[in-house]
């Protein structure tokens, strides 16, 4: 077991904590390969995990970039197994349009809130986090809670290795866009942030959250694409979903 270590809400950003810089060796993401020991890990640590919820909550999973919600399933059959409304974000597949996104995802959102009678909790992995943090930011009133694992929050796609994709141009008014929404309207939802130091896909100090009351960031050990798998990752998940607003 690799195991997780937590830092405090409130700022809660590991102590010194580097610059991020965009991950650039290319050769490294031999390092993502962890998926099948994650794999591995999962298998032996789901009698653990399958236990019933004492409260059962709304769960909207969205996937990272070029992930289809089909990435989201195992997760989201277990958070089902627990008893859990557990959904699909229903947009297919992550273009990698995350302002449009969220602007396609507000009615649905409406519609499911509508539906159970209470705000849902977001679970999202890399890009799909970024989503579900400005659903939280722009509609507080329909997320509870925030669960993002990889997720870039510092500089946009400018500290991942999707950065070649975008002009210097759009990734400052990305950049300069997200430090005018944290200081315009900083996110009030409860949010778990987890990260991990052998992400080779988004540079894990952009992953941090600087400016969020309401914060909590979570190291765990695999790598970004493990992430989707790690059992580490699953149990924080379930933890954070179930505790609600506690």
């Amino acid at each position: 077991m690799l195991g997780v270590r937590s830092y405090p809400i409130v700022h809660g950003a590991p102590p010194s904590a580097p610059e991020p810089e965009a991950p650039t060796n290319v050769s490294a993401l031999w390092r993502e390969s962890s998926v099948a020991w994650e794999a591995v890990r999962l298998v032996g640590a789901t009698p653990g995990l399958l236990g019933r919820a004492r409260v059962q909550r709304t769960v909207v999973l969205i996937p990272g970039f070029r992930a289809s919600g089909s990435s989201m399933a195992p997760l989201r059959r277990l958070l089902a197994w627990r008893g859990h409304d557990a959904r699909d974000w229903g947009l297919g597949t992550n273009r990698g349009d995350p302002e449009g996104d969220v602007e396609r995802m507000k009615p649905r959102l409406e519609t499911i809130v509508a539906q159970v009678g209470a705000p849902v909790v977001l679970v999202g992995w890399s890009l799909g986090g970024v989503v579900a943090r400005e659903l939280a930011r722009e509609r507080p009133d329909l997320v509870e809670r925030v669960v993002t694992y990889g997720t870039p929050v510092v500089g946009g796609p400018r500290f991942t290795l999707a950065s070649r994709r975008w002009d210097r141009s759009e990734i400052e008014r990305i950049t300069q866009m997200i430090d005018q929404r944290d200081q315009d309207c900083p996110i009030q939802v409860p949010m778990t942030l987890m990260f991990t130091r052998n992400d080779r896909i988004v540079a894990w100090p952009a992953c941090l959250d600087h400016v969020s009351a309401l914060a909590e960031h979570v190291e765990v050990g695999s790598g970004h694409l493990g992430m989707i798998l790690d059992p580490d990752v699953w149990r924080v998940a379930v933890d954070r979903i179930e505790r609600g607003q506690d």
